[in-house]
């Protein structure tokens, strides 16, 4: 049969004054020490009892560190990746967008290590895809491939002669064969 803390306070008081540790005369302090103690370790476990809040775990925990220089951490599992997918993320039920707002992650902070991060760069101030995109659209015009909708930006096109200019391929015709109709059918028979 569970006890009261006081009843439980007071066996423990007097358990220490059998045993000679404490004096009789400080018995009311002791009493009150011993009540208090109880009542904060039963309050601990009642708080132990009840499931912890995911906000606080979540606010606990810092991005910055899950984010190092060859690795990115998963903040959901632990583990380990160089860049956290879309892929990986959905198995845990969230995008890239609920995953920065959940761990306070800023947007323009990218989910891949700072290695992974500095090589895109590396390649794209390399590869220059900003400059190349004419190249490609007078290539195009080149190789007799029509240029992109009229609404995107166009190459500005050079005055040329209307002799000068491919003449337009003919579309191609289906072939089908001659079909009998009812007519052709009863005048032959």
């Amino acid at each position: 049969m569970p006890q009261s803390l006081m009843e439980l306070a007071k066996e423990l008081t007097l358990a220490m004054i059998q045993t000679g540790n404490l004096l009789p005369e400080n018995m009311q302090e002791m009493l009150q020490q011993t009540y208090a103690s109880l009542s904060a370790l039963k309050a601990q476990e009642e708080k132990a009892a009840l499931p912890p809040l995911p906000a606080s775990e979540t606010a606990l925990v810092d991005w910055r560190k899950s984010i190092t220089k060859h690795a990115v951490i998963c903040l959901e599992c632990g583990e380990s990746f160089k860049q956290l997918s879309l892929r990986h993320l959905r198995a845990h039920g969230l995008d890239s967008r609920s995953y920065r707002t959940k761990y306070g992650i800023p947007p323009t902070r990218p989910l891949s290590a700072r290695a992974t991060t500095e090589r895109r760069r590396q390649v794209v101030q390399e590869i220059r895809p900003w400059e190349k995109k004419q190249q490609l659209l007078q290539a195009r015009e080149r190789n007799g491939r029509p240029s992109p909708a009229p609404d995107e930006e166009a190459v500005p096109e050079a005055t040329e002669e209307p002799g000068t200019a491919a003449p337009p391929q003919p579309k191609r015709q289906r072939k089908t064969s001659p079909r009998k109709t009812v007519r052709q059918t009863r005048s032959e028979g």
